[in-house]
This record gives structure tokens, sequence and C-alpha cells, in this order.
């Protein structure tokens, strides 16, 4: 039975979400009935085009999605709706977004994969703009008005047209995961690594580990013998970027303990799909954390109970600390320094992994510097949320929480560098004594 089913036979009673994915050509009439309940409202998978223009009578709407549609504008009726925070328009074919056409609430917003060529200059009324997803569109360069938005953490700008990273947006007070890869402006590494190509058909896959915005991870064995994990990478634009990318960035890292050691890619696959190998990790090793919600946008969230020592907390960040430092050394951001993407064990053994949004700069440029304390500063947000879940060593958490305050200064260049950082963690934090 399909949504429209259940309204007609009366079966949805004030519902504050409502989902509908069926081919509609027009706003659906029905929706009218819960202006005053319909918080979330998804309309993604269908062939909209437009939205109606008394939008502003959903008063209780926080959370709009029209993704996978047909807009080539986007509809600025959507300002008129009061309490609206999250909007979705990804892979529309979107080339215009009037001045004015964003609601000033506006926290988390994804356009990701459609044709603008340039963002309005009222962008910087929406003080509240903690997420914007831009990723697969045309920009050639970011309006200055988005200066404004000293709330900004997340920016993905990848797969675009960009000439240059303005000086102004790497000095944000709180912008911590920036994604710029597959840019006019994006430096080009060469410092890849030789690794064997493995034919397709000496792999068979046993099972799917997970599935990210760019591929799909899965358990295999080669020659009926060796297993090992293989990413095979879906080939289209993402939130992050391109898998192609991705797939440099994972070439480029280079060996470092607390890193997934990748060994070999693939060679001649049926379809034509690029993949890589890499060495399966132990079964008892498990994700950090989850991927943030809607209420957290851009932060972390952890499963209910979920504790950790100070000896098992201090050595995931140590771990994790040591790898980023890694790849600074070599040129590359992460982007997506989260705990979503570091696996732990019990003893506290960690990987950092997703290379999704990875980004390669100059060492030697003028960027340099505002690059790695930006990242310092996701860094400092990882510290906060192991700090919440260590439950012991009152004393050690407060050099944890020194760490913490040092890389969260909204003045980007007081922040420390991640050589500082570690130098403090291994003097202080590992010698268990702070005063």
């Amino acid at each position: 039975m399909t949504m429209l089913d259940e309204w007609m036979r009366g079966k949805i009673s004030n519902p504050k979400r409502i989902t509908i994915s069926e081919g509609l050509t027009e706003f659906p009439a029905m929706l009218y009935t819960y202006v005053d309940t319909l918080e979330i409202l998804d309309l993604s998978g269908n062939n909209l085009s437009e939205l109606p223009e008394d939008m502003y009578r959903f008063t209780k709407l926080k959370i709009a999605f029209f993704s996978q549609n047909k807009f080539t504008v986007f509809p600025k009726q959507l300002a008129q709706c009061p309490s609206l925070t999250m909007i979705g328009f990804k892979s529309n074919q979107i080339v215009e977004i009037p001045e004015d056409a964003l609601p000033i609430h506006t926290q988390w917003l994804t356009l990701t994969d459609n044709r603008i060529e340039k963002l309005p200059k009222s962008i910087g009324n929406c003080l509240f703009l903690q997420k914007l997803m831009l990723a697969g569109n045309r920009l050639t360069s970011l309006t200055e008005e988005l200066a404004n938005c000293k709330n900004l953490e997340l920016l993905r700008i990848s797969a675009n047209q960009l000439t240059e990273i303005p000086a102004w947006l790497l000095k944000l007070p709180r912008l911590s995961w920036l994604a710029f890869s597959g840019n006019p402006c994006t430096y080009i590494s060469t410092k890849k690594e030789q690794l064997p190509a493995i034919e397709w058909s000496r792999i068979h896959v046993k099972q799917q580990l997970g599935e990210g915005a760019s591929g799909v991870i899965s358990k295999a064995l080669i020659d009926q013998d060796k297993e090992v994990a293989i990413k095979l990478f879906k080939g289209e634009v993402t939130s992050d970027g391109y898998p192609q990318d991705e797939l440099a960035m994972c070439l480029s890292t280079g060996f470092h303990e607390n890193i997934v050691p990748l060994t070999a890619t693939i060679a001649n696959h049926p379809e034509g799909k690029q993949g890589i190998i890499m060495e399966l990790i132990p079964s008892e090793f498990k994700n950090l954390g989850l991927p943030p919600s809607f209420e957290t946008c851009t932060r972390d969230v952890f499963p209910e109970g979920q504790t950790l020592t100070y000896a098992q907390g201090v050595k995931i960040l140590h771990g994790v600390l040591e790898a980023v430092k890694h790849l600074h050394n070599r040129g590359i951001m992460h982007g997506d320094l989260y705990a979503h993407n570091t696996l732990f064990s019990y003893e506290g053994n960690a990987y950092l992994g997703d290379f999704g949004a990875a980004t390669f700069y100059a060492k030697n440029s003028k960027e340099a510097a505002y690059l790695e304390r930006l990242e310092v500063r996701a860094f400092g947000c990882l510290v906060q949320d192991v700090f919440l879940q260590i439950q012991n060593n009152y004393a050690g958490k407060k050099a944890l929480l020194y760490i913490f305050e040092e890389c969260m200064q909204d003045d980007v260049m007081c922040r420390p560098s991640f050589e500082q950082v570690s130098d403090f963690f291994e003097a202080v934090v590992l010698g268990s004594h702070f005063e």
C-alpha cells in the first residue's frame, strides 16, 4: 500500500513525517491536511519541478527533502516556511538559486550533484548554517557573503570549477570538515604508491561489510586462499566528490600503523569499476561512533551506554592523532575526521579510514597552515567525544580538556599544529600526569 493509498483510506492520523516517492509531477494536495503537524517531508525520487506558492502554511515543517526530482531553480517558496532548518535537493538539475530563496534559519543545506554556477549573496543571511553540501556543481567561485556564516562547520565543494580557495573561508572560526578535491585549484600530488594490480577473476566476494557514498566494502578471497577486504567504487559524484579522487588519495597515504593497509588495486572488473584491496581488519574492531543525526547536524552520535576507560580513550586518540599527523606531513587533509570513520578494538587500537573527503594541498602554500589547523579543530571535536565517554581518571581527563580547548580556539592560527598536539600528548597525556 502506497502513502497515497493510506491517505485515501484515512489511515494517516496527524503524522509528523511523510515520505512519498511515486513519480509525482505535482505537489500532492493531501499534504495540506497536515499543515499544522508535518515536521519532516521527503518527496525524493519524483518528477517535481516546482512547489506551490502557499508553502508558508506548513508552519511546523523542519526538514524537507526533494532529491532526485527535476527542479531547475531552487524554489523561493521554501523561504516562507518559518521552522525549516534542513533542506535537501541532491541530484536535481538546479542551475539557479534566487536571492532570498534560502530560509534564514537553515542549518543543513544539501545541493550535491546539480548545475549551480554561483551562490546568492543572500546566503550570508543564513547565520545558523552549519553544514553546506555543494559537491558536483559548476561553481567557479564562492560569494564573499558566505564569510558571514560564522557557524559553518562542514563544507563540501569538491567536483566544481573553483579556481581558488578564498582566504576568508579558511579563517571561519568553526569550520572543521572541508573537502575541495576535483577543482582546477586543487593541488595534484605525485606521491603515489606503486601497488600490484590483482585480476578480478582471482577475487571471490564473500559478503558485504559496509557501504558508503562512494562505494561498497566487502570481504573477499584472493585465489580462494587469502582473506582480504575490497572496495569497489560506484563511479558517480558523491556528497564528498569524485570517487577517482578518493582512489588517488588512497594510493598516496603511505604506510602508517593506524591507517588500514592498502595492498593492491583491482584490474579488469567486468563492469569497468575501479577498486582497491586492503588488509582485512579483525572482527573485534568496531566503529567508535555513528554519523551525525538530524538533531546533531555536524556532530557524531554514540550508542547509548557506550563508555571507555581512560586507557582506551587515550590510546584511541593517540592512534588517530598520529595517523592524521602522518597525512598532513604528506600534504593530505582528511576532511572527514570523525569517530564514525574510526575503528577501535577493546585494547584501544585504532584505525582511521574513509578518504572520500580527503584533499591534497601543497605543503609550501600559504594555505597549508590554515588547512592543517582547520582539521585540528576536527580533532578537538573527537577529543571531546572521547572525553565524554571516559568514566574514570579525572586527573588525566584534565589534560584532554586542555587539548580540546587549545584545538577549538576561534582564531584559526592560534590553534596548535598536529606536531605540537602530538608533542604535548606524548609528554603529558601519555605521561599520566598534568598540573
